[in-house]
């Protein structure tokens, strides 16, 4: 007999922890650190696809896909292309004014 497994999607997890304080101030703290795990996990989200199924369109193993996710890890522009290509989403990358209010080094 298969057993079938149970996915949780997404977003329902999300909406569920930022209801937990404790998660809210440490996600906002890490936020910035975080910002392309949550973007790849959106994209894929939003696809409606497995780990493993974005793996398999990347040619690459679901490992890899659980890395990129995890935020531990540094791809590069070539990885997140064929990332967003799996997804079928566009990649941007974009420069915003830091609104800190430090200034950057040696002015």
């Amino acid at each position: 007999m298969s057993r079938k497994r149970k996915f949780i999607p997404v977003e329902e997890a999300f909406d569920e922890w930022r209801k937990d304080p404790k998660y809210v101030a440490a996600y906002d703290a890490l936020e910035e650190e975080f910002a392309l795990a949550s973007a790849l996990i959106r994209a894929r989200g939003e696809a409606d696809m497995t780990q493993e199924e974005v793996a398999q369109a990347m040619g690459t193993t679901q490992a890899v896909v659980a890395r990129l996710e995890s935020g531990r890890v540094m791809p590069s522009t070539r990885t997140l292309q064929r990332f967003a290509k799996a997804t079928k989403s566009r990649l941007r990358i974009s420069f915003e004014p830091d609104t800190s209010g430090s200034s950057p080094a040696g002015r």
